[in-house]
Protein backbone atom coordinates (compact mmCIF):
# COMPACT_ATOMS: atom_id res chain seq x y z
CA UNK A 1 0.00 0.00 0.00
CA UNK A 2 1.11 3.42 -0.74
CA UNK A 3 2.36 5.48 2.16
CA UNK A 4 3.01 8.97 0.74
CA UNK A 5 0.27 11.34 -0.26
CA UNK A 6 1.40 11.93 -3.70
CA UNK A 7 1.32 8.05 -4.04
CA UNK A 8 -2.26 7.43 -2.93
CA UNK A 9 -3.09 10.51 -4.96
CA UNK A 10 -1.44 9.20 -8.19
CA UNK A 11 -3.38 6.01 -7.86
CA UNK A 12 -6.39 7.86 -7.74
CA UNK A 13 -5.89 9.98 -11.10
CA UNK A 14 -4.79 6.50 -12.70
CA UNK A 15 -8.17 4.94 -12.17
CA UNK A 16 -10.23 8.21 -13.25
CA UNK A 17 -8.22 8.08 -16.53
CA UNK A 18 -8.32 4.16 -16.71
CA UNK A 19 -11.85 4.69 -16.12
CA UNK A 20 -12.44 7.74 -18.83
CA UNK A 21 -9.67 5.67 -21.37
CA UNK A 22 -11.97 2.27 -21.18
CA UNK A 23 -14.98 4.70 -21.90
CA UNK A 24 -13.38 6.20 -24.90
CA UNK A 25 -12.49 2.74 -26.58
CA UNK A 26 -15.23 0.95 -26.32
CA UNK A 27 -17.48 3.93 -27.65
CA UNK A 28 -15.12 3.78 -30.40
CA UNK A 29 -15.23 0.36 -30.71
CA UNK A 30 -18.68 0.20 -30.99
CA UNK A 31 -18.92 2.92 -33.51
CA UNK A 32 -16.71 0.83 -35.43
CA UNK A 33 -18.58 -2.06 -35.26
CA UNK A 34 -22.11 -0.57 -35.71
CA UNK A 35 -20.51 0.80 -39.67
CA UNK A 36 -19.10 -2.77 -40.39
CA UNK A 37 -22.39 -4.16 -39.48
CA UNK A 38 -24.47 -1.51 -42.14
CA UNK A 39 -25.21 -2.24 -45.39
CA UNK A 40 -26.85 0.78 -46.57
CA UNK A 41 -23.86 2.84 -48.42
CA UNK A 42 -25.61 6.11 -48.05
CA UNK A 43 -25.81 5.64 -43.99
CA UNK A 44 -22.43 4.42 -43.72
CA UNK A 45 -21.44 7.51 -45.60
CA UNK A 46 -23.01 9.93 -43.33
CA UNK A 47 -21.46 7.66 -40.23
CA UNK A 48 -18.25 7.51 -41.58
CA UNK A 49 -16.74 10.98 -40.89
CA UNK A 50 -17.72 10.87 -37.40
CA UNK A 51 -16.35 7.58 -36.91
CA UNK A 52 -12.81 8.62 -38.12
CA UNK A 53 -13.04 11.42 -35.92
CA UNK A 54 -14.08 9.48 -33.09
CA UNK A 55 -10.52 7.12 -34.35
CA UNK A 56 -8.42 10.54 -34.60
CA UNK A 57 -9.50 11.93 -31.22
CA UNK A 58 -8.87 8.25 -29.29
CA UNK A 59 -5.47 8.37 -31.41
CA UNK A 60 -4.46 11.93 -29.89
CA UNK A 61 -5.58 11.10 -26.63
CA UNK A 62 -2.45 8.11 -26.72
CA UNK A 63 -5.36 5.42 -25.63
CA UNK A 64 -4.60 3.40 -29.41
CA UNK A 65 -1.20 3.77 -30.96
CA UNK A 66 -1.22 6.26 -34.09
CA UNK A 67 -0.63 3.67 -36.28
CA UNK A 68 -3.74 0.88 -35.34
CA UNK A 69 -5.75 4.22 -35.76
CA UNK A 70 -4.76 4.35 -39.29
CA UNK A 71 -4.96 0.93 -39.92
CA UNK A 72 -9.15 0.86 -38.62
CA UNK A 73 -9.80 3.94 -40.82
CA UNK A 74 -8.26 2.08 -43.72
CA UNK A 75 -10.64 -1.37 -42.88
CA UNK A 76 -13.62 1.17 -42.04
CA UNK A 77 -13.01 3.55 -45.24
CA UNK A 78 -12.69 0.18 -47.59
CA UNK A 79 -15.66 -1.66 -46.33
CA UNK A 80 -18.04 1.58 -47.00
CA UNK A 81 -16.70 1.41 -50.83
CA UNK A 82 -16.88 -2.22 -50.68
CA UNK A 83 -20.42 -1.47 -50.50
CA UNK A 84 -23.00 -1.17 -54.04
Amino acid sequence: MANHKSALKRIRQTETRNLRNKYYAKTMRNAIKKLRDTQDKKEAMEMLPKVIAMVDSVAKRNIIHKNKAANLKSGVAKHVNSLA
